[in-house]
């Protein structure tokens, strides 16, 4: 039963990393469903949510770690990636489904 899970795992996040790089390969090519300044936003951060997103599945730790010892800056410099890679995931993933979605109305 563990190496069932194992491959679970495995297929899910094949699927995910496999819709992630063709969010990104629409957000470079087309024009892009969402406004411009979010196209803009997302084409600038992809590539950091990209090593985000692996440092995040990877770790088993807390998906925030906010100590109480940290100083205003280093908050932010913690917080600011974060906050903008998990932005950029919703809005690239949110084009593609718009993108998908108006190809198959328009088909």
């Amino acid at each position: 039963m563990y190496s069932k899970s194992k491959g679970i795992i495995f297929i899910q996040r094949m699927l995910f990393w496999a819709l992630y790089f063709y969010a990104g390969f629409l957000l470079y090519t087309n024009k892009g469903t969402l406004p411009s300044f979010l196209t803009s936003f997302s084409r600038i951060v992809y590539p950091l949510s990209i090593f985000w997103l692996q440092i995040r599945i990877k770790k088993t730790s807390n998906f925030i770690s906010i100590d109480s010892k940290m100083t205003t800056s280093q908050l932010w410099f913690y917080l600011l990636p974060v906050i903008a890679s998990l932005l950029t995931v919703i809005f690239s993933l949110t084009n593609t489904f718009l993108y998908i979605l108006g190809k198959i109305i328009n088909s």
